[in-house]
């Protein structure tokens, strides 16, 4: 296979398993949370791919502890949502406040407005890693 054949197969793969999470983080909320992929693309960094997706956290949704194998990068579009990562305090986000969570620190997202709370979250992460994992309680 020509590394020109990879690159695609390899996007596909992170795309896949992104969706996986995805669906997987969707389905243990009863579809109050909805992570809609926007774009995936390789970074000049090695082994490095950038993930762009929009979650939408219905009204009490959480995304659940779970990690990331990269930082990811945050920006609340609407709503409002308590962020809790493990070793800092709570933090209440509203329009236009950003986040950052490093690589492997656990986190959670939950949606305190009245109404859907929407995220654009940006995840810089090795090709071929899940984009999340869920931590058990």
């Amino acid at each position: 296979m020509t590394r020109s054949t990879k690159a695609p197969m390899i996007k596909t793969l992170t795309l896949g398993a992104f969706l996986f999470v995805c669906a997987t983080l969707a389905h243990s909320q009863q579809a109050k949370l909805v992570r809609v992929p926007l774009q995936t693309h390789d970074l000049s960094i090695p082994q490095k791919v950038v993930v762009q997706a929009r979650a939408e956290f219905a009204e009490t949704a959480s995304s659940g502890r779970h990690t990331h194998p990269g930082e990811e990068i945050g920006y609340i579009l609407e709503g409002q949502l308590e962020l809790r990562v493990d070793g800092q305090p709570t933090r209440v986000l509203k329009p236009g406040d950003v986040f950052f969570i490093p690589a492997g620190v656990i986190h959670d997202g939950i949606n305190t407005a009245s109404g859907t709370t929407k995220v654009l979250a940006t995840y810089v992460v090795e090709k071929g890693q899940p984009v999340a994992t869920l931590v058990p309680n």
